[in-house]
């Protein structure tokens, strides 16, 4: 998906249309468009036709384009769980793979890589599709958490929103579990958490479910939204410029890791469930 959009970018700064670009490189124009789509990979000769044509000749940017090329020929890990995973999850935890450092925040439930097993079924159940379905829905969270948990190097900077810990789920059994497990996920330094309050003036929260993938400089950074319905891939640099400050202002202005241990952890010394 992200290569294909590239590559449309490159075609449109040439003053293609696809059909003149399938023109040129000797194919169909239904081919260049479910490339662009990320339908399809292209082939390493499909690239170098395509730098030839829309004139990309930065080393960098070659090599950037190489690799995701590569990615999309590799058999994901999560083609197991294709039936019960929209595509748009699947491009996010493709993301996820790829990315050096994750940027989130969640303002209705809580990050699915910050889920205990028995939270993460609670509400994967009360979703649409059958119980094997849900069942697998479950598994396949558990191999997200264990696929991250398995890189060292990526971090993830998570702002927990107050309200989705007052929103309960399951049970008060689930979500004291929950809450223990989000005070031992901030003595982990893989995770830096904060905690947006409620009824703080300062905490403002417009900008709605958003996750940021940074890829050390391999990637252009890039934002993804999700919705009831789907999810967005934000790839225009000043709209996922916009995202990444709201979501830096959204951090500083939330407790800290170790204000938002003493939060929760007065949250369960006062029966809060």
């Amino acid at each position: 998906m992200v290569l294909g959009n590239a590559l449309r970018r490159h075609r449109e700064a040439v003053g293609l249309s696809a059909g003149e670009a399938a023109k040129q490189l000797g194919g169909s124009a239904s081919k260049v468009s479910r490339i662009e789509s990320g339908t399809i990979p292209p082939r390493q000769q499909d690239l170098l036709k395509f730098f030839a044509l829309y004139k990309v000749t930065d080393p960098q940017e070659q090599a950037q384009l190489y690799e995701l090329a590569t990615a999309a020929h590799e058999p994901s890990w999560w083609q197991p769980w294709s039936a019960v995973t929209p595509k748009y999850l699947q491009a996010a935890v493709s993301f996820e793979d790829m990315a050096t450092r994750i940027r989130s925040y969640e303002p209705i439930y809580l990050h699915g890589l910050l889920q205990t097993p028995e939270y993460a079924r609670a509400l994967i159940e009360r979703g649409r599709g059958s119980k094997s379905g849900h069942d697998e829905l479950v598994r396949f969270r558990a191999e997200r958490q264990e696929r991250f948990a398995s890189t060292p190097d990526t971090k993830l900077l998570c702002v927990v929103d107050e309200a989705t810990l007052a929103r309960p789920v399951g049970s008060a059994e689930i979500m004291r579990g929950q809450l223990n497990h989000l005070i031992a996920l901030t003595n982990d330094p893989r995770f830096q958490l904060h905690l947006a309050q409620l009824h703080d003036y300062n905490v403002h929260v417009e900008l709605g479910p958003t996750t940021i993938f940074d890829f050390a400089g391999r990637l252009p950074t890039i934002a993804f939204a999700e919705g009831y319905d789907g999810g967005l891939v934000i790839e225009d640099e000043q709209m996922v410029d916009r995202r990444v400050k709201a979501f830096d202002v959204l951090a500083a202005r939330s407790l800290a890791p170790h204000a938002m241990r003493r939060r929760l952890q007065d949250m369960l010394a006062t029966n809060r469930y």
